[in-house]
């Protein structure tokens, strides 16, 4: 019996179905449901980040809350397996972290407010100390003239001062604010035990169960670890820059180092901000250029080594986290959040990579090796 080419069937198909015959048969690579669905995950993605960006009010401080409570509860945890009722336990920990900020804020804003009553004198001695650039900026002005270029490069001026009040009222947050982060950040850390029970037991089965606690623990544990290694890893960057804000000759050696151990919580953006600081300081201080540059230089080579060597060694073990995620993420929270936004960008991705660690099942397709 002949077999027609549109009943050919398919190899190892044994319910019959035709082949097709033309590629026009074929079905689409990607099918109108699942495009459906990328576009709803697409819209509901931006809803999401517009509702955060709105909202960044009541989001931020919980948000930030939350992390730091979930940072702060092993030390809840430590105390009350020592007889410290959870509730005490919280506000005591509250208060010291408070205490603990306050004291570095005071070191740091001591210079802040020295400083700024005598911002136009400051500004007035480094404008005179960039009179040196003068030469360079004639001889290329001469070079762009003789090339047919334009009539030169415009004077070089200090930026105005006017940014100073939007600044400080951008990074103030409100009192309202302050106070939803405070309560929020006691009632977690109180409330962190029977918050976990309650996640654990919203699932009927026991495996989503286990995942869930898995998935908890590993964000309590891996967070609590960024914390302690990232605040000693500061702590150090700020003492070593003091001593090289003191040996150099800096003025307030103190107030520069607690400023660099509290911007290099801020990756990538806190080391280059506090470079930044120890070039204009030294400018004004020294009477010299090359002297002025020493202190923000060998900050440069600290944070060169901190950066590529120390964290990488310590952090990596622990979490691996990718540069261009770390990158990636701090540009989107410190679009959407602010500086705070930037703080929360690394616990933020450490929590999202535990997620997909334990939701992606463990079928997932995978690459063929090369």
């Amino acid at each position: 019996m002949r077999v027609l080419p549109s009943e050919r069937l398919i190899s190892g198909n044994s319910e019959g179905v035709p082949l097709p015959e033309s590629r026009s048969e074929l079905p689409p690579v990607i099918r109108r449901t699942e495009f459906v669905a990328f576009a709803l995950a697409g819209l509901l993605l931006i809803a999401v980040v517009a509702v955060l960006y709105v909202a960044k009010a009541f989001f931020l401080p919980v948000v930030m809350a939350i992390v730091a409570g979930t940072m702060l509860s092993p030390a809840a945890t430590f105390l009350e397996k020592r007889g410290v009722p959870r509730a005490v336990g919280a506000v005591l920990i509250v208060i010291a972290v408070t205490a603990l900020v306050a004291f570095v804020f005071a070191l740091i804003a001591a210079p802040v407010m020295e400083w700024s009553s005598r911002l136009p004198e400051l500004g007035a001695q480094l404008k005179e100390k960039m009179h040196v650039f003068d030469r360079p900026l004639a001889l290329w002005q001469e070079l762009q003239t003789m090339v047919g270029g334009s009539d030169g490069l415009p004077s070089v001026q200090l930026p105005k001062i006017e940014w100073v009040q939007p600044t400080l009222e951008f990074l103030s947050p409100t009192f309202a604010e302050f106070l939803l982060f405070f309560a929020t950040l006691i009632l977690f850390i109180a409330s962190w035990r029977d918050l976990r029970r309650a996640l654990i037991m919203t699932f009927g089965e026991r495996d989503a169960r286990l995942r869930t606690l898995r998935i908890l623990n590993e964000i309590e544990v891996h967070l609590g670890n960024y914390l302690l290694t990232v605040t000693i890893i500061n702590v150090g960057v700020g003492v070593a820059a003091g001593l090289v804000c003191a040996v150099t000759g800096m003025p307030n050696p103190a107030g520069l180092g607690a400023l660099a151990a509290t911007l290099n919580f801020i990756p990538i953006i806190g080391p280059v901000a506090m470079f930044v600081v120890l070039v204009v300081v030294g400018l004004v201080a020294f009477p010299t250029i090359g002297g002025g540059l020493m202190a923000a230089l060998a900050f440069g080579g600290i944070t060169f080594l901190e950066g590529h060597f120390v964290t990488p060694t310590i952090i990596g073990r622990k979490l691996a986290l990718n540069a261009l995620a770390v990158f990636i993420a701090l540009a989107f929270w410190t679009w959407l959040w602010g500086p705070l936004g930037a703080f929360l960008s690394s616990p933020l991705l450490i929590v999202g990579l535990i997620l997909k660690e334990h939701l992606l099942p463990e079928n997932w397709p995978q690459l063929p090796q090369e």
